[in-house]
């Protein structure tokens, strides 16, 4: 295993268009860390640089203590899980698995490569497919092939570029689990690329999110989630993904589409001079108004347009005007985040036993301290509390440091039984 730092990369093609720009990151060894963000956004281009499929231009990039800019691809030792599985059609299970330990010239016996090639099986639930052809396997079972040659290396790291994305739904939430049990299990340094940001979120121990080949925000899913640097990140973290209104700043009073807001300290420190800001809430920040709530709720009425009723969640759809001010970002922010550009509204998650349907006039509210606030010009988040954010990272610092220990302890207990029967 090994870390893997990015000093200042930098790649531009002969065309001159730049497509990574001065990106920064630290993986320490034996993180899973997600490259995310929309399509073009430089995240494939970078792990083809980690991997050593595409030139660097400028910057220095590091494994372990070594600069590995002018290594070829085999030199760094690196395992990489394609998208498209590129499994031999000729070869059964057994062989692909096999195939990088022969290419190793005599370095293994036959009894080696068997042991790796078995175990590798085991972990990944396929001894009973190591006869067959990829043809004959399904989409999730080719993945978990393709897995298992990169498993059977044991490279100083894995490097995943969206090897879900061929998937049906059922299937990515399966193997989703099965990656990010496998990770934890071998404790290898991954970096794994994806444009779906709800397997950034559930995947990785930190996420860096893109956009047009600049790094915007180093964080672990919590973190982004609940502490976003900018609009963009906010925008794209989170499934429904936030909403944003206008707020325009009135005295005491910040006025959404909606509902007039009374400033409390936190809202008046954000806003400061600006007359006009962008205001955030996430969909499930939302609820209906039932007994009066506490001193930061606010209460209003909206006409509902469409709701979908999706099994445990209802979702409420309540359109509203942008205030011209802000329509462009607004809108140049949707075309960042792949929107199709379509009407301003706002996502409500309500309760799936909610009776509130299409054409209802529903009574709904909200906490204050949910509100984010950004700057219209920067796109900053004026809300954002540095000590919350790093308090965050601590937490999940933890936590992934005790999921590793509960995986060395459960090797330990599967491995004892082995070890007396041998």
């Amino acid at each position: 295993m090994a870390s893997i730092t990015l000093e200042k990369i930098v790649k531009t093609y002969p065309d001159g268009f730049t497509a990574v720009k001065g990106v920064d990151l630290d993986i320490a060894d034996g993180e899973f860390v997600i490259l995310v963000g929309p399509s073009g956004c430089g995240k494939s281009t970078l792990l083809r640089m980690i991997v050593g499929l595409e030139d660097i231009t400028d910057g220095e990039l590091r494994i372990g203590d070594n600069v590995v800019n002018d290594l070829a691809p085999r030199d760094r030792d690196l395992a990489m899980v394609f998208q498209n599985y590129a499994l031999y059609p000729h070869l059964t299970v057994y062989e692909n698995i096999a195939f990088p330990l022969r290419l190793q010239r005599g370095a293994l016996s036959e009894q080696d490569i068997d042991a790796k090639v078995r175990r590798a099986a085991g972990l990944l639930e396929l001894t009973d497919h190591l006869e067959r052809k990829p043809a004959n396997l399904s989409g999730g079972q080719r993945q978990r092939v393709a897995m298992g040659r990169a498993i059977v290396r044991e490279a100083r790291a894995f490097l995943f570029d969206e090897p879900l994305s061929n998937l049906d739904a059922k299937l990515r939430g399966q193997m989703r689990t099965e990656i990010a049990r496998l990770q934890r299990a071998l404790g290898t340094t991954t970096v794994y690329v994806t444009h779906d940001q709800i397997e950034a979120m559930t995947l990785g121990d930190r996420v860096a999110v893109l956009k047009k080949g600049e790094l915007q925000q180093v964080a672990s899913p919590r973190g982004l989630y609940d502490q976003p640097v900018n609009l963009f990140v906010a925008g794209f973290i989170g499934s429904p993904p936030m909403n944003f209104v206008p707020g325009e700043v009135s005295g005491d009073t910040l006025k959404l589409p909606m509902v007039d807001v009374p400033l409390d300290d936190r809202l008046r420190d954000a806003v400061g001079d600006l007359d006009l800001v962008i205001v955030g809430i996430r969909p499930d920040a939302f609820a209906e108004t039932g007994a009066p709530g506490g001193d930061g709720e606010v209460s209003f009425e909206a006409d509902v347009d469409v709701t979908e009723w999706m099994g445990e969640v209802l979702y409420a759809y309540v359109p509203f005007e942008t205030h011209e001010s802000v329509k462009e970002q607004l809108d140049e922010l949707d075309r960042e985040l792949d929107g199709e550009g379509m009407r301003s509204q706002l996502v409500i998650a309500l309760d799936a036993l909610s009776t509130v349907r299409e054409g209802d006039a529903a009574e709904l509210s909200f906490d204050r301290s949910a509100l984010y606030v950004f700057d219209p010009g920067s796109g900053e988040n004026l809300t954002r509390d540095a000590d919350r954010a790093a308090e965050l990272e601590d937490q999940a610092r933890e936590q992934r440091r005790r999921a590793l220990e509960r995986a060395r302890r459960r090797a330990e207990r599967e491995e004892s039984p082995a070890a007396a029967e041998a």
